[in-house]
């Protein structure tokens, strides 16, 4: 008789300990089949070096290893369609219950949606569970139950409600002994799925006394090597759980650094309440801009070949590293959809193809800010000089001579477009599509 057993499915938590929904799933009656599912529909849209691929891939394996060696597991890992590997696993097992956390991407929602019906036509129920935000959907609304549109309200009644049951760490250690004893589960390598090894790496992270403390001094500052945690992919992809990431926060009482994590989770409710906004602008009328979208004006500020030194420095970090700074992502976001009059959805969809912390929620929210047209966005008005920006966060010009070897050559670029001249074509433009 085949054993009757639940499932985890990893996602976007890949850590064993303080995993909500892995703590549940391994206080089930059955043993514990831990999974993996390397999503073909998703990885086909990625070059096939992608750091984050190689970085999911990397911390699995270590995964596996801590289970095989400690508890006589492992996690299965596959690569195909969500519903196929279901289909495929209830050929094999007798599955009662699949255990997960919550997904707010709207991609996710359709995915787990499928995966859900599935399930439920095989009477297997599908449990998820909340883990990668401390409040999610309509935990945080208006008295009238309308999502908060603009961030200090949302902060304010978040601190309000907040109370440090919240941060109630899952512990795990205790429990393991309930996955299925199996070391031989199976698995992939990055080349079966059309990948190699990344040459860019995803470092760890920092939240020590010392950087939390000092964040609201140094995190402008784009040369400072300590100035930011280095925390984006390990909440993005959940190798640190964004309880014990917040208690740091709180202990340290560094309010500028506990905003930021409330502002992750401001663009993530935005995202979960208007799934569009992935695509069209919040502000409808923002849609009626007459987008300039040049190719050739596009490529160079792809290659950060613009003219405009810190917007360069920001575009060859990115490339090289898979990572810019936040004060000059704003820049060079500006520059972009102001100086140059390219639509905020191809920046967007640049940056998701190249930062190893992208976050579609944070991406499309802080590019719609950029653009002027997202909740809580920038005026229209509001358009970054990226020379007066140099003389306020790289004055020694330490950030700018790190990423642009030829700032002082003959080869260096002259601006693409004069900062006047953009400034006045970019008012001409909105105000015209805004005043339809």
């Amino acid at each position: 008789m085949v054993k009757k057993i639940c499932v985890f499915w990893y996602r976007r938590d890949l850590r064993l300990d303080d995993n909500a929904g892995f703590f549940k799933a391994l206080q089930d009656k059955n043993p514990v089949l831990p999974i993996f599912i390397f999503d073909k529909d998703i990885l086909k849209e990625l070059h096939n070096n992608d750091a984050r691929v190689s970085f999911i891939h990397e911390n699995l394996q270590s995964m596996r290893k801590k289970l095989q060696e400690q508890h006589d597991s492992s996690i299965a890992v596959f690569y195909g369609k969500p519903k196929n590997v279901f289909q495929e696993l209830i050929s094999q097992y007798q599955i009662e219950t699949v255990y997960t956390n919550h997904d707010y991407e709207p991609y996710a929602r359709d995915r787990d949606k499928e995966v859900k019906e599935f399930l439920d036509n095989k009477n297997i129920r599908f449990n998820t569970f909340k883990d990668q935000v401390i409040f999610e959907k309509n935990e945080i609304v208006k008295p009238n139950g309308d999502p908060y549109l603009v961030y200090t309200p949302y902060k304010n009644k978040w601190k309000e409600i907040f109370e440090e049951s919240n941060l109630k760490i899952y512990y795990t250690s205790q429990y393991l002994d309930n996955l299925i004893k199996n070391t031989r589960l199976p698995n992939i390598s990055l080349s079966d799925m059309g990948f190699k090894k990344s040459l860019i790496k995803i470092k760890g992270f920092d939240v020590s006394p010392d950087l939390v403390q000092n964040y609201e001094e140094t995190r402008n500052y784009p040369s400072k090597k300590n100035g930011t945690s280095g925390l984006g992919p390990h909440l993005r992809f959940g190798t640190v759980g964004i309880r014990t990431i917040m208690k740091k926060a709180i202990a340290e009482k560094n309010e500028v650094f506990l905003s930021e994590l409330i502002w992750r989770e401001f663009f993530m409710q935005i995202l979960w309440h208007y799934p569009r906004t992935k695509n069209t602008s919040f502000k409808p009328k923002y849609d009626r801009i007459d987008w300039i979208n040049k190719e050739e004006d596009f490529e160079k500020w792809k290659k950060g070949e613009t003219g405009y030194p810190l917007v360069d420095a920001g575009m060859r970090q990115l490339n090289k590293t898979g990572y810019m700074h936040n004060r000059v992502r704003m820049v060079v976001a500006s520059f972009l959809c102001k100086h140059l009059l390219i639509d905020w959805r191809w920046g967007e969809a640049y940056f998701a193809e190249k930062l190893l912390d992208y976050d579609m929620s944070a991406n499309v929210g802080n590019w719609q800010w950029a653009a002027g047209s997202g909740v809580d966005a920038a005026p229209y008005f509001r358009i970054f000089n990226p020379t007066t920006q140099i003389a306020k966060f790289d004055k020694q010009l330490a950030y700018i001579n790190t990423w642009v070897k030829d700032l002082n050559e003959l080869t260096y670029p002259p601006p693409m477009i004069e900062h006047k001249t953009a400034r006045k074509r970019c008012l001409k433009i909105y105000k015209e599509a805004l005043n339809q």
